[in-house]
C-alpha cells in the first residue's frame, strides 16, 4: 500500500473516536426521529440501531463539505425507515424482526416508551402533513421536527438550499391554509 493512500484515511483509534462523537451527539435526535413515527420501543430501537450500523458501514464515503454528520445521519434514517415501511407493508416486518435483534431490557423499553410518548405531538403533526407532497413534508420535518439547520437539510434530501428554502415556503404556507377557519 502506497503512503499517499494512507495518509487520506484516519487512523482506526481516531476513526473510532470520530465516529462515538458523532454517535452520542445525535443518538438522541434520530432516537426521537423514529419515536415520531412507531410506536413500538423494540422497533424504535431497532431502528436507531440499524442507522448507525449503516452508517458505519458507509463511514469512508462521509464527504463532511456535502453536508454535516447530522444530515448524513438523517439522510441514512430516512432510508432505513422507508425500507422498514416496505418490510412492513409486505410481510417481511417479523421476519427481519426476528433476524437477530436483540431483546430490550425493561428500563430500555420504559425510556423508549416514555420518549415515544414524548413525541405525541410530534406524531400529531405529522399526519397533519401527510397531506403534502413528500418533498414539502420532509422538509419541513428535518428543519421544523428535528432541528435541523436548512443547509443540513438540504444535503439530506439531496436537493440545494434554494430548492429547500421553496419547499419549507411551500409546506408551511399550505399548513397555514388548511388551519384557517372556513
Amino acid at each position: 500500500m502506497s503512503t499517499s493512500s494512507t495518509a487520506a484515511v484516519a487512523p482506526p483509534d481516531r476513526a473510532v473516536a470520530d465516529f462515538e462523537a458523532i454517535y452520542r451527539a445525535n443518538v438522541q435526535a434520530l432516537t426521537a426521529f423514529f419515536a415520531r413515527r412507531c410506536g413500538e420501543p423494540q422497533v424504535v430501537a431497532d431502528l436507531t440501531s440499524e442507522t448507525f450500523v449503516q452508517a458505519i458501514g458507509s463511514l469512508a464515503s462521509f464527504d463532511p463539505r456535502r453536508g454535516g454528520a447530522r444530515a448524513w445521519l438523517f439522510g441514512i434514517a430516512r432510508h432505513v425507515y422507508a425500507r422498514h415501511c416496505e418490510r412492513a407493508a409486505h410481510g417481511g416486518h417479523t421476519l427481519a424482526a426476528l433476524a437477530g435483534h436483540r431483546e430490550l431490557e425493561e428500563d430500555e423499553i420504559e425510556d423508549l416508551a416514555a420518549r415515544i410518548d414524548d413525541q405525541r405531538a410530534g406524531r400529531e403533526l405529522l399526519e397533519r402533513l401527510t397531506q403534502l407532497p413528500e418533498l414539502e413534508r420532509a422538509a419541513l420535518e428535518l428543519v421544523d421536527l428535528d432541528g435541523l439547520a436548512p443547509r443540513e437539510a438540504a444535503a439530506a434530501l439531496n436537493i440545494s438550499r434554494g430548492a429547500l428554502r421553496v419547499r419549507l415556503f411551500r409546506a408551511r404556507t399550505r399548513l397555514r391554509k388548511a388551519e384557517e377557519p372556513s
